[in-house]
């Protein structure tokens, strides 16, 4: 009783409440082989946190990181932009196929490309702005003003092109919308709810919030971002973010296999939403450099949030893929109290090794 009571007053501070692994189908042991799995394999884990049927069933952090220590996302940062696009949306300031240029009057290079002219938000979300590389922001030119003069060679909507600039103006185009940055639109209708305490994410020379990349978040807050998505945007009884754009956002909008060898092996070939990619197994994620990840697997009810430091993510996604969708029952598993202990000693153990590489 005094478990339980403790787990609701957690969850009642804004934790997700937590449970053993085999009260929600998961065995002790398999989740002890995903740890050491990517403890041998993925240089360098940094945390991990698995919650199935809302519960989080097992966490480690490789030791100098912690349970409070917020983690750059990279450009996990962006499927948080694209949740404010998402809720400006619903509140009627824009819509999908807006032009681009309607957002910035008076900032229109000299001479408009009809590709530019064609552009819509829409591509912008999908990464398929037109641009055959990423515009080169810099300390000395306006950012906006950078992106739309930037070449714009394939017509808008045709061509997958990884895109952090578009994120960006993403970015730019929610303030000019709501006259609030991304960070502070967000804060009383995503993080707040979600008991998220106020994060850092820096801001261009212009004072957009950086929206591509930079947002810092503690391992929990990026798994409760997975579980709100999972839940179709609804928290706690309130619908914070629209069913529909859940939906939309996470289902493959275009198609980002153009040119890649043995792309159905490949998490980067499987499509792309709205600032968030399809992976196999029927799962979506957010992703950002060197191994961050907010994953969602629907089929299994059940969310993966990782930090890293690693050259290799592929790997770190193929950890999760080998040992942990096998793990997943559909009923409770009996208690089995030595493989808990166990799975509490490895978890206790994790450290990031000395002069480890990426």
């Amino acid at each position: 009783m005094l478990g339980l009571l403790l787990v609701g007053s957690a969850a009642g501070q804004g934790r997700l409440p937590r449970s053993a692994p085999e009260a929600q189908g998961v065995s002790s042991a398999a989740v002890r082989a995903f740890v050491e799995a990517a403890d041998r394999e993925v240089k360098t884990m940094h945390s991990f946190m698995l919650v199935r049927h809302g519960q989080v069933v097992a966490e480690g952090w490789w030791k100098p990181e912690g349970a409070e220590k917020p983690h750059e996302l990279w450009s996990l940062s962006k499927s948080f932009t694209s949740t404010a696009v998402g809720l400006a949306r619903a509140e009627g300031k824009l819509a999908l196929g807006d032009p681009v240029l309607k957002f910035f009057p008076g900032k229109a290079p000299a001479e408009v490309s009809a590709n530019l002219r064609a552009m819509t938000l829409r591509d912008l979300l999908t990464m398929t702005a037109g641009h055959q590389e990423e515009a080169k922001f810099t300390e000395a030119a306006p950012w906006v003003e950078t992106f739309l003069a930037h070449p714009v060679p394939h017509a808008p909507g045709t061509h997958f092109q990884y895109n952090s600039p578009a994120t960006h103006l993403l970015s730019a185009i929610v303030r000019q919308v709501t006259g609030q940055t991304v960070l502070d639109y967000l804060k009383p209708r995503l993080f707040e709810p979600l008991g998220i305490a106020p994060p850092e994410w820096p801001s261009s020379p212009q004072g957009n919030t950086l929206g591509g990349w930079g947002l810092k978040l503690c391992t929990e807050d990026v798994a409760k971002f997975g579980q709100l998505y999972l839940q179709k945007g609804q928290w706690q009884g309130k619908q914070l973010v629209p069913t529909d754009w859940v939906e939309q956002a996470t289902s493959r909008q275009v198609p980002n296999d153009a040119g890649k060898q043995h792309a159905a092996q490949s998490d980067w070939a499987q499509g792309y939403g709205y600032q968030f990619w399809r992976c196999r197994h029927g799962a979506y994620r957010g992703d950002g450099k060197d191994g961050q990840f907010c994953i969602v697997l629907p089929q299994w009810d059940a969310v993966v949030a990782m930090t890293a430091e690693t050259g290799d993510m592929q790997r770190e996604l193929n950890v999760v893929w080998d040992h942990l969708l096998a793990a997943f029952q559909p009923e409770a598993l009996p208690e089995n109290p030595g493989e808990a202990a166990r799975l509490k000693e490895v978890l206790g153990g994790l450290a990031v090794s000395v002069g480890a590489a990426k």
